[in-house]
């Protein structure tokens, strides 16, 4: 890909859609619980699990991390998957917690606190990617299926890199630019679920001139 189509992308999306606010969440340790807890669900999920730790006091990571396991998997019962995702929020919480905090990890420099992420029982490339961006504000790229997706029918990349290979070619043409990969994930998202879906919505795609794939169907 070129720097060229990674940047008109970019601006073609903005100009449909606009500024979309990410991530919608009232503090770091919140992005953070966001992150682990979207895997495999979508967001209005999340949002009700977030409102259930909220409702139970048991929004910080003090109260996660010495909550009943099975108690905790009952607030976050509405994001799914929740006995799963029980045992890595509190995890990662522990982690958290001896780690001193969110405020003292802020100090860490980003190739220090990514190995450190990854290290943590349930967070993998694309969360750990999601913590660092939008908790920590640090220059990195959320690879995620839409991307792929998008990017591919695009005829940009194959599809088939490794998660580590595209971050790469994103960071390397966005930069240390952290409001534009905020905006670009968010953007790639929102037209993944209007238009680029498993079934493509391709009939009025602001990207189908430079889609190989919509040219395809013409």
């Amino acid at each position: 890909m070129k720097p060229s189509q990674c940047h008109g992308v970019y601006r073609q999306l903005y100009k449909q859609y606009g500024p979309q606010s990410w991530w919608p969440a009232k503090t770091p340790f919140e992005v953070i619980v966001g992150a682990v807890l979207t895997q495999n669900t979508a967001w209005s999920n999340v949002e009700q699990a977030i409102a259930n730790l909220r409702d139970n006091n048991a929004l910080t990571a003090e109260a996660i991390a010495r909550a009943h396991g099975q108690r905790l998997a009952g607030w976050i019962r509405p994001s799914g998957y929740f006995n799963v995702k029980a045992r890595r929020l509190k995890s990662v919480c522990q982690w958290l917690l001896a780690q001193g905090g969110v405020e003292a990890l802020s100090t860490l420099g980003t190739g220090q606190l990514r190995p450190a992420l990854l290290e943590v029982h349930g967070i993998g490339p694309e969360t750990a990617d999601d913590i660092l961006l939008y908790a920590f504000e640090r220059p990195v790229f959320v690879i995620d299926t839409y991307t792929r997706r998008i990017f591919s029918r695009l005829r940009y990349i194959h599809g088939k890199e490794s998660y580590e290979t595209l971050r790469v070619i994103f960071e390397r043409h966005v930069g240390e630019d952290i409001a534009m990969s905020n905006e670009y994930h968010a953007l790639i998202v929102r037209h993944a679920k209007e238009h680029c879906r498993k079934a493509p919505r391709c009939e009025g795609c602001c990207l189908r001139r430079r889609c190989g794939y919509g040219r395809d169907k013409d």
